[in-house]
Parts: C-alpha cells; sequence; structure tokens
C-alpha cells in the first residue's frame, strides 16, 4: 500500500531539488497548486 505522507515528503524533496515552486510544478502537470501543496501535506495522491 502506498504511504501518501512518505510520497508526498518524496514530491517535496524532489520539486525542490529542482527549484521549482509549486505553482511551476502544477503548470508542468496540468494541476493547480493547490493539488500539488494537498499532494506533498499527504493528503490525498488523487
Amino acid at each position: 500500500m502506498i504511504n501518501a505522507e512518505r510520497t508526498g515528503a518524496y514530491i517535496q524533496t524532489l520539486r525542490k531539488e529542482k527549484g521549482m515552486t509549486q505553482t511551476e510544478l502544477g503548470e508542468r502537470l496540468g494541476l493547480s497548486c493547490q493539488a500539488i501543496s494537498k499532494w506533498e501535506r499527504g493528503g490525498s495522491l488523487r
């Protein structure tokens, strides 16, 4: 089973290593920055 909190922390780490904001990542993925934030907080992976 996927651990949402651990996955979110990993997404955040990778994003920060690339020097990207949540808004920039969201734009690249076609998502809102709120969705990225929710992922990073472990709120949901959907």
